[in-house]
């Protein structure tokens, strides 16, 4: 009987439990065969971001090189959503004599659903489905609080994620990072036994000469961003040998080249989080010793990215859109629509917001100190609800990802873990002053401002030259806007007293 590996967001050949394990259990003279199962009106329904869904597309053309390598051939079909997924599974059980299924869980409300369907309809025909926990170093539900409940605020998950992965690695004794599995060679992967020829979908009749996949689904061009495996370990091994000693520095400005660019990567798990952790702690082995660090900040922000996810799988109202804290959906937000235009084109007259927004709408991706910043000025000055900022987002960003996009946002809009309403509002002249004091980042983005001053860049308005631009005024007062967003939460918290939600 054949295994079967159902890849989702999990391309990758190296440290990809599902597939090591179905080589692991394959017999002698056994195909593994490897899927990927496109959704395109699925991705419509989550707002996957045109140029996410190309980057995959590219990616998945290098995937199925790797796969042909150890002569495990890669089926690439399209259905319309996760509610068609399992009966094109099972006819593809069938039409290869699959005997055993695997994957790699995922935690999202949909994606588990979609897995239950698929085990139910591969049951009844006596097929089995193993399931592994692999996108995260440590799994949710292990890493709990002194009354065994999933932690609410990070630092102190955190602590006892470190205090966990000690006990893990020291109780298994196993490596971080699991290798691709052996060639195998007891087989050819390319006879007509093992993939009919027609009736592939996107499978090519020469694997080791794989052409080009188009979805029905709009794309952009991710060519900026590499595929393939080698030039994707290169970015990680430059940026743990050459640029994270200096992390904690240089990651919060954004003319400056001080951040992995790893994000997208993660999202559609070309790259594990596992394979960054181990390569960190290879280069900076007392990293986890030493907070104040660059290898420590940037560990961080990996415990982050586990945090969020860890947050999805204990609180599925997450992926209900839900706020965290339930006393938050009683703020009032004005949701003007004017003033979200203004956002999302990078109009709003403050020029570090406006200059983030346009890099993100020319290049599918925003640094991350400016993503708080522009999240910040939506929710608070704006007070426009996070949701509208968490899917223009996820429509744009080619590392969109529901778990750290969505905590992101709710953190800046203070709905979410470690909420602060009252001082969490960030002043974006001050921000851009601090973290683009020359106007570097701002002058890339906004043209017309290339002739401002560095003194007034981030204030133009102020400049005697100010009437011979075409940039707008700020859209709202910051000290007002501010005052409104902190007294807006305080009613709200108010009313989730009396209404029994704090």
């Amino acid at each position: 009987m054949s295994k079967l590996v159902w890849l989702r967001n999990d391309l990758r050949v190296v440290d990809n439990t599902a597939l090591l394990q179905a080589c692991q259990y394959r017999q002698a003279s056994e195909p593994v065969i490897a899927l990927y199962i496109a959704t395109p009106m699925q991705w419509h329904e989550h707002h996957e971001a045109p140029i996410k869904i190309d980057f995959i597309q590219r990616r998945l053309v290098e995937l199925r090189q790797s796969l042909a390598a150890l002569n495990i051939p890669l089926i690439v079909k399209e259905v319309a959503d996760f509610a068609a997924v399992p009966a094109c599974i099972l006819a593809l059980t069938q039409q290869y004599q699959v005997g055993h299924v695997f994957c790699n869980k995922q935690y999202l409300i949909n994606e588990n659903q979609r897995d239950l369907r698929v085990g139910e309809q591969l049951a009844s025909h006596s097929i089995k489905l193993s399931v592994f926990d692999d996108d995260c170093i440590i799994e949710p539900g292990r890493v709990l609080n002194k009354q065994g409940d999933p932690f609410k605020v990070f630092t102190p998950f955190r602590k006892t994620w470190v205090r966990v992965y000690h006990d893990q690695v020291a109780s298994r004794g196993v490596p971080l990072v699991q290798p691709a599995p052996e060639a195998i060679t007891d087989i050819d992967a390319r006879d007509d036994d093992v993939i009919d020829d027609r009736s592939r979908s996107f499978v090519t009749a020469d694997l080791h000469s794989p052409s080009a996949l188009h979805f029905s689904y709009p794309v952009t061009n991710s060519i900026d961003w590499a595929v393939d495996d080698e030039a994707i370990r290169q970015r990680l091994l430059t940026f743990c040998y050459e640029k994270a000693m200096n992390y904690h520095a240089n990651r919060d400005y954004p003319a400056i080249d001080g951040t992995s660019c790893l994000s997208p990567y993660l999202a559609i798990g070309a790259l594990s989080l596992r394979q960054c952790f181990h390569t960190l702690m290879t280069e900076y082995p007392e990293c986890l010793e030493n907070p104040e660090s660059g290898a420590f900040t940037w560990f961080n922000e990996l415990v982050w990215r586990e945090f969020y996810r860890h947050l999805m799988d204990a609180h599925p109202k997450l992926c209900r859109e839900a706020p965290f804290h339930d006393w938050t959906k009683f703020v009032r937000w004005q949701n003007d629509e004017n003033h979200l235009r203004a956002w999302q084109q990078g109009e709003t007259g403050f020029p570090i917001v406006d200059a983030a927004m346009r890099q993100l709408k020319a290049t599918g991706w925003m640094h991350n100190r400016l993503r708080m910043i522009v999240a910040s000025f939506l929710t608070k000055d704006l007070l426009i609800h996070w949701q509208a900022g968490e899917q223009w987002f996820m429509s744009h960003l080619i590392d969109g990802d529901m778990a750290s996009n969505n905590g992101g946002w709710q953190w800046a809009a203070s709905t979410g873990t470690d909420a602060q309403p009252y001082f969490r509002v960030f002043n974006p002249t001050i921000q851009g002053q601090r973290f683009d004091p020359k106007g570097e980042f701002v002058r890339k983005w906004i043209k017309e401002l290339k002739d401002v001053p560095d003194k007034f860049i981030h204030s133009p308005h102020l400049w005697l030259g100010a009437h011979t631009l075409s940039y707008p005024r700020p859209i709202v007062d910051h000290k007002q806007a501010r005052l409104l967003a902190i007294e807006t939460f305080k009613r709200a918290n108010e009313q989730g007293k009396l209404q029994g939600s704090v």
